[in-house]
């Protein structure tokens, strides 16, 4: 085994190389870096606990509950807004960095979505505010 990567593939790197051996003394938000879009779905405030539960029963992976949004209506190939759509509850989460890996193919079952896939790759950025999308730029 050996390494060649950034920061984050190197912890990845300590965890397969030590296991369970090899822990984090203290969790911060610094260690939750890949938010996630949930399209659809709604949690709310009062189930934020129930949801990470979920999240750590169903694909065994830590997350941060961070907001739910609104999304604005679609629009045409000129730019027009589509009448009778927007208005949809999309649920946005951060998962822990060292969980990304075991995470990034099974949440595709559920629909749930990278950010950056979302509003960079797919270009579906006119689903959310401008300030929305200031303040959560893409990492990658």
């Amino acid at each position: 085994m050996y390494f060649n990567g950034s920061v984050h593939h190197f912890r990845t790197f300590l965890h397969l190389l030590y296991g369970t051996r090899f822990k984090k003394i203290k969790t911060t938000m610094e260690d939750y870096n890949q938010l996630c879009v949930w399209p659809a779905t709604i949690v709310g405030e009062e189930d934020k606990k129930e949801f990470i539960d979920f999240m750590e029963d169903t694909f065994g992976v830590r997350v941060k509950y961070y907001t739910e949004v609104l999304t604005n209506p679609d629009i045409d190939n000129d730019g027009n807004e589509i009448d009778d759509t927007g208005g949809r509850n999309d649920l946005l989460f951060h998962v822990h960095d060292d969980d990304i890996s075991k995470f990034a193919v099974n949440r595709l079952t559920y629909g749930i979505r990278w950010w950056e896939d979302v509003i960079k790759y797919n270009d579906n950025s006119h689903l959310y505010s401008k300030e929305f999308l200031n303040d959560n730029p893409p990492k990658w």
